[in-house]
Order: C-alpha cells, then sequence, then structure tokens
C-alpha cells in the first residue's frame, strides 16, 4: 500500500510543477489564480499522503492550517483581480 502512496507522491510532485508552470506563463490573471489555488489543494492532499505514509497524526492539522492560509490568499488575490487595477495605478 506504501508504494502505492509514494506513486500518489511522485503524481502530485509531477502535476505541482506543471501547474507552476501554468501560474508563471498563463495569460490572465485567472489562469494565474486558478493555477494557484489547485497547486494549494495539491499541496494539502500531498501533506494528507505523507500523514499516511508516516503514520503522523499531527501532519492533519499542519493541512488543515495550510488549507485556511490557502483559502485566505486566494480570497486576496481574487480581490485585487477584481479591483482591476492588476498593481498599475
Amino acid at each position: 500500500m506504501n508504494n502505492i502512496f509514494v506513486i500518489s507522491l511522485i503524481i502530485l510532485t509531477l502535476t505541482i510543477i506543471l501547474c507552476t508552470m501554468r501560474a508563471i506563463i498563463g495569460p490572465t490573471a485567472a489562469d494565474r489564480l486558478i493555477a494557484v489555488n489547485v497547486i494549494g489543494t495539491k499541496t494539502i492532499v500531498l501533506i494528507a499522503l505523507v500523514s499516511l505514509i508516516l503514520k503522523e497524526t499531527y501532519f492533519v492539522d499542519v493541512a488543515l492550517v495550510y488549507a485556511l492560509i490557502s483559502f485566505l490568499t486566494s480570497i486576496v488575490i481574487a480581490e485585487f483581480i477584481e479591483d482591476g487595477s492588476g498593481g498599475h495605478k
């Protein structure tokens, strides 16, 4: 069973790298926001899988805190995009 978790970790890491490329390249700010949200979600799953592999429950707490921070970050970025200034005044 641990082999399946390790393979899942590798696949998640590769998809996080692809999402990072989309966040850098992404033609619009909305594409970048979605890529950052997907990276955050995949990182939460990655932390949960590490928790299962190592049989350490405190990683679940770390994943929950990371989820809250990721949510707040996406709200702030969405407000910034909605403002329309794009950082240029």
